[in-house]
């Protein structure tokens, strides 16, 4: 049971500390991945296009087949967090 909790706690760390790291598993490190075979290459996107998009799914304006997923997924994120992914990832 601690090393459940141990890792928990770790990867909420993790993840609080890069909140790109919870979109890597589907988008992949570069977000070249079209992810679950259906969604747009976000390393494609504009900056602009991206965070549009993170605010769209948030406030249910935006999204397609994979909108519920990814509501769940932008829920927590803040407008500094959209940012710093966009930065990352997006041209």
């Amino acid at each position: 049971m601690k090393k459940v909790l141990l890792l928990t706690s770790v990867l909420a760390c993790v993840a609080f500390a890069n909140p790109y790291a919870k979109c890597v598993a589907c988008h992949g490190a570069n977000g070249e991945k079209v992810a679950l075979g259906k969604s747009k290459v976000i390393k494609d996107m504009t900056k602009a296009e991206f965070i549009a998009a993170m605010k769209g799914y948030q406030d249910d304006s935006y999204g397609g087949p994979m909108k519920g997923l990814m509501k769940a997924q932008v829920a927590g994120l803040s407008e500094a967090d959209i940012e710093a992914i966009a930065n990352q990832i997006a041209k």
